[in-house]
């Protein structure tokens, strides 16, 4: 049966949720990760082709590799993270269709169609990357999304030699509230909306 799910759980997961800047010195555990990955999963891809590579940086090392590469103002939000994942995407993810949507021949609708590839690719990781924020507050982790980095250089460090190429990153942990900016205006229905 289908229900609304409640006004707490819609707080949780977008009303009150914020994009942290901040972080309490909390660790995550790597089974919250797992959970939150069994989540995320099932969100919907076209032709379930979960496109999406996720690198969970949570040790002092990983993040001294990922320091480099990040714009001066995400510095202190990525180095006192608790986790900052790296969202990216494989481009060869057809490769995976026969296990993923084995009732159709998916595979062959991309191999040699780099503009699908390409738009599926980045389309479907994107919604993928979305669904690690929502899974992330479902379980009750704080985010902290950003895309101020160097992508070929995070690329390089993190998947070389590989098809999978760096979308965004996303602290992940227990924000500090003292670093929550305010509230941004958000587009009215009218202004966004069409009914037709």
């Amino acid at each position: 049966m289908h229900h609304a799910i409640s006004d707490e759980a819609l707080d949780q997961l977008f009303r009150s949720a914020r994009s942290q800047n901040k972080w309490q010195d909390r660790p995550v555990s790597p089974t919250l990760l797992h959970a939150l990955y069994d989540l995320l999963r099932m969100g919907p891809t076209s032709a379930n082709c979960s496109p999406s590579r996720f690198v969970f940086v949570s040790t002092p090392e990983g993040r001294e590799r990922l320091e480099p590469h990040l714009a001066p103002g995400n510095v202190n939000k990525v180095m006192t993270a608790p986790v900052t994942v790296i969202i990216g995407t494989d481009y060869k993810f057809y490769e995976k269709l026969p296990q993923l949507f084995p009732h159709a021949d998916a595979r062959s609708w991309f191999v040699g169609n780099d503009k699908l590839i390409e738009t599926t690719a980045f389309r479907n990781g994107t919604l993928q990357g979305a669904y690690l924020i929502m899974a992330a507050r479902a379980v009750g982790l704080d985010c902290g999304p950003m895309s101020g980095f160097n992508n070929a250089g995070v690329d390089q460090e993190f998947f070389p030699n590989s098809s999978v190429k760096s979308n965004f990153i996303c602290g992940l942990g227990y924000g500090d509230p003292s670093g929550v900016f305010p509230r941004s205006p958000r587009l009215a229905f009218d202004e966004a909306c069409q009914i037709v």
